[in-house]
């Protein structure tokens, strides 16, 4: 089974050698989106054997960074594809855990939730995305651990033909749309249990105010398509209390 890994990264010259060259032990394919960078993000990658670079020559958000480097994976086989971050925030060592759930359920979309040592990332940051899940669980039909997690494996069957891409204002809603998609596709959706981390010298997140609210106003626009998909509501509320979701679960809606 061909698994490529795809990682979209604007000015990540300080972590996405390290990154590339571990994440590529454990993948048959590597592919690095650069979106635009203006730090050296490209030059950081000379040398390295199957890693593929793929530049944009300005700076067009991470929902065309995500979609250039689905299309080069899928236009050479790929059967499944994993995204992670070029910041450094995922941890390549958790992708044997990952890419084994995969291969026990090759249709799943699987998110890799950072529901370990959470704690150490920001008190705002956790509500937020408390928030995020009960909505997106609500909207979905399915209890969403960790919707904000960009560490995630999709079937290649899911992907292919390739989502539409969203207006560049709305780019950091692209991986929100596309597990409800997945959800009112009848996808199936698995969960890992992974580390929270938040480490001297990380970048700022490149995720803004504005785009949270876009978030936000892309979900309801979700929920008032299905009238409010009261069917949703018991699920996320489940969110909300704590209640682990499935393991592995297809949870299509009606």
């Amino acid at each position: 089974m061909s698994v490529y890994a795809v990682i979209p990264a604007y000015n990540e010259a300080t972590t996405i050698r390290d990154l590339a060259a571990e994440v590529r032990r454990h993948v048959d394919a590597l592919v690095v989106v650069d979106d635009g960078s203006q730090d050296g993000t490209v030059a950081a990658l000379e040398g390295l054997e199957g890693v593929a670079v793929l530049r944009h020559t300005q700076n067009s958000g991470k929902a065309q960074a995500l979609l250039s480097g689905f299309e080069h994976a899928l236009a050479h086989g790929a059967e499944a594809v994993v995204t992670l971050d070029g910041d450094g925030q995922h941890q390549p060592s958790d992708l044997p855990l990952l890419l084994g759930t995969h291969r026990k359920n090759p249709a799943a979309l699987i998110i890799a939730a950072r529901t370990r040592k959470r704690a150490s990332s920001p008190g705002i940051r956790r509500l937020a995305n408390l928030i995020a899940d009960f909505g997106i669980s609500w909207a979905s039909g399915v209890l969403i651990q960790d919707s904000q997690s960009g560490f995630r494996i999709y079937p290649a069957a899911f992907l292919n033909p390739l989502p539409t891409a969203p207006a560049r204002r709305d780019s950091f809603t692209f991986e929100t749309a596309l597990l409800i998609q997945a959800a009112h596709r009848g996808v199936p959706f698995g969960f890992i249990d992974i580390d929270t981390r938040y480490f001297e010298g990380q970048r700022p997140s490149h995720i803004r105010h504005y785009d949270t609210w876009r978030i936000a106003v892309h979900v309801g626009g979700q929920l008032l398509r299905r009238r409010m998909n009261l069917p949703g509501l018991p699920i996320a509320l489940g969110r909300l209390i704590g209640r682990p979701p499935s393991p592995l679960g297809n949870h299509s809606l009606p």
